[in-house]
């Protein structure tokens, strides 16, 4: 059989173009607001930008405050995307008034969500390796904004770049930092650093900085006597194990466990730890190797993990154990960990509500951290609704003498662990433990977001406590002879510190409640020859000053939602 003349084989169909994902353009649309390729939008990037989108201040306001959920004063690839999604919903017709986090999330979980309308800039992907498409579109924004009525400054500033990227030798200063936390460590360096380093007041407050104690992950710290189940806690909150644990009835971690995010399982001892300065771990070098020896790192690829770090501690000892010497301060480890942690949660058993000695001492080293405290009463579910109801009375009795506040932590119960509740002798328990576990992983996920208020709060109280030491470090120098009889001058302050403390507080007017633990102070000072000690002139003490009174509120106000 012939074919039929004139006839021709049917020529396949051209590939059809993939489709776009929002989120892909989006990312290709963050070489452009990002103007100096830092990568970070500013909010001066987002005012010139976002106000392409012909939306009104109200809407942009409540889109970055959406985006930058951890408050840090910028918007990465990812914060980004978010706020364009949702300016696509408020052009979709979602009121304002509406928008959350989980509106967003059921729209782009439906699918339903279109890509964001920016005047002169198109969806496709036509322009993704044109090396001019960037240049020219950043030079027309000023043009497109001023058309739509957003006359924003939007030259860049130049020379800033990321921190990582600089050219050595060249530092970022305070006023080119392009976030809060960059902001915070290029001050520190700058004006509060010198002091510390001339008062060696790391030796009386906590070590110096450095760059991994401003830019470590939000910490929460778990605190509590062996067997009140915190390795499990930990495990129940990961979903899975980390590298290292043990799990028993008897004391079965003897160290501290940082568990971190990691794509493998992996232990880092903690001499190592201690000399990475991306971690922020090198202070606690100054507790010796008798420390570092029970400590270390453990990293498994846990959701979680990617937000936070967790820290599990030895168990408090209790009764005769409390005689043993651990070789380090466990204590002061404790209060070194608690300056450092976004939440502390201690851990208590329905049937050891004691709190021993050096649990007391513990708690008592946690004053100051009293907002972070969160007490979880574990194992709920091993008692009787009735004798529940009086563990917990007899619990926060307990709590309420050694805190010594009028104020009552935040309690959790629950039996935090991978069985279901039993609820055979409590009847009631399954309902409240769901609750009540649904709860604490609701304030857990929300620390990203109080991280970086955290870090600002965090120095805040090291800058005013540095203040202080200047103040009476400068008034027990002026007090000391010209030539001879130091040493004995010296003693002689110090066994009345009450006094010399009292009149700091009038001539310095330094708060009361800024004043520091004199026994203390007066144990560190005796191997310190304080008249040797590096004067700090009244232009240094002006400037750690304006760090509290200037810098700090114009960081604040710099940051804030741009909108």
């Amino acid at each position: 059989a012939g074919t039929m003349e004139g006839s021709t084989e049917p020529e396949p169909a051209p590939d059809s173009p993939r489709p776009v994902s929002d989120e892909e353009v989006y990312k290709r649309w963050f070489g452009l607001a990002d103007q100096d390729q830092d990568g970070r939008v500013t909010g001066k990037d987002a005012v010139e930008f976002f106000g392409l989108s012909g939306l009104p201040k109200e809407a942009l306001s409540r889109a970055w405050q959406l985006a930058d959920l951890n408050r840090q004063g910028y918007l990465g690839k990812d914060q980004f995307v978010r706020a364009l999604r949702v300016i696509a919903l408020v052009q979709s017709g979602t009121e304002v008034s509406k928008l959350s986090m989980d509106a967003l999330d059921a729209a782009v979980a439906e699918g339903s969500l279109p890509v964001a309308e920016l005047e002169g800039l198109a969806h496709d992907s036509s322009n993704l390796n044109n090396p001019f498409a960037a240049k020219a579109m950043s030079e027309s924004l000023r043009e497109v904004a001023e058309r739509t009525g957003n006359n924003y400054p939007t030259k860049a500033t130049p020379g800033r770049r990321n921190p990582g990227s600089n050219p050595r030798g060249q530092r970022m200063t305070a006023a080119q930092a392009t976030g809060i936390v960059d902001a915070l460590k290029e001050i520190y360096k700058a004006k509060v650093r010198p002091v510390e380093e001339a008062l060696k007041f790391g030796s009386f407050y906590s070590p110096l900085l450095t760059d991994g104690d401003f830019e470590g992950k939000p910490n929460v710290l778990l605190l509590g006597q062996y067997s009140t189940g915190k390795t499990t806690f930990i495990k129940h909150l990961l979903g899975t194990e980390y590298p290292g644990c043990n799990i028993g009835p008897e004391p079965t971690t003897d160290r501290f466990v940082v568990v971190m995010h990691g794509k493998e399982p992996r232990v880092t001892p903690g001499q190592t730890l201690a000399v990475q300065t991306d971690k922020p771990f090198t202070g606690l070098g100054n507790f010796g190797s008798a420390f570092l020896s029970k400590f270390q790192a453990s990293s498994c690829d846990a959701k979680l993990l990617e937000e936070v770090t967790i820290i599990d501690t030895p168990g408090v000892l209790s009764g005769e154990k409390q005689r043993i010497d651990r070789g380090y301060s466990f204590v002061h480890v404790c209060e070194w960990f608690a300056a450092r942690s976004d939440v502390i949660l201690l851990l208590f058993d329905p049937h050891k509500l004691d709190i021993s000695d050096e649990f007391k001492s513990v708690i008592a080293s946690l004053r100051g951290h009293d907002d972070k405290v969160r007490v979880v009463l574990n194992k709920a579910d091993q008692v009787s609704a009735q004798q529940l109801m009086r563990v917990y009375g007899a619990l926060m009795w307990s709590l309420g003498k050694v805190f010594n506040t009028p104020e009552v932590c935040k309690v959790y119960v629950g039996s935090f662990n991978d069985q279901p509740p039993n609820t055979e002798n409590n009847q009631l328990g399954a309902e409240l433990f769901e609750k009540e576990q649904s709860d604490l992983k609701r304030d857990l996920l929300d620390i990203p977001q109080r991280s970086c208020d955290r870090k600002v709060n965090e120095f805040v109280k090291r800058v005013r406590a540095c203040v202080t030491h200047a103040k009476i470090m400068t008034h027990l120098r002026g007090k000391m002879p010209l030539m001879a009889g130091h040493e004995s001058k010296q003693k002689k302050l110090l066994g009345r510190l009450d006094n010399e403390f009292e009149e700091c507080v009038h001539t310095h007017q330094i708060p009361k409640g800024d004043l520091p633990n004199e026994r203390r102070f007066a144990e560190i000072c005796k191997g310190m020859p304080i008249w040797k000690m590096t004067k700090v002139d009244k232009k240094q003490m002006k400037a750690l000053e304006e760090v509290l009174s200037v810098d700090i509120p114009e960081v604040m106000r710099r940051f804030d939602n741009p909108f």
